[in-house]
């Protein structure tokens, strides 16, 4: 008796491209929730700090 097949790729890249095959969807801001905490605090303070400076550069221009 012979053996039965195990695999086969047939048809499978067609039905892939038959809709596209799309990238994920990119967001503007992306979650933090699985980011480590280090990189989180570091994080707030750069934005804070960032903040900062857009604040002082409006008040620098009005």
């Amino acid at each position: 008796m012979s053996k039965s097949k195990n695999h086969t790729a047939h048809n499978q890249t067609k039905k892939a491209h038959k809709n596209g095959i799309k990238k994920p969807r990119t967001h503007k801001y992306s979650s933090l929730k699985s980011v480590d905490a280090k990189f989180k605090r570091n994080h707030r303070f750069a934005l804070h700090g960032t903040a900062k400076t857009l604040a002082a550069a409006r008040a620098a221009k009005a």
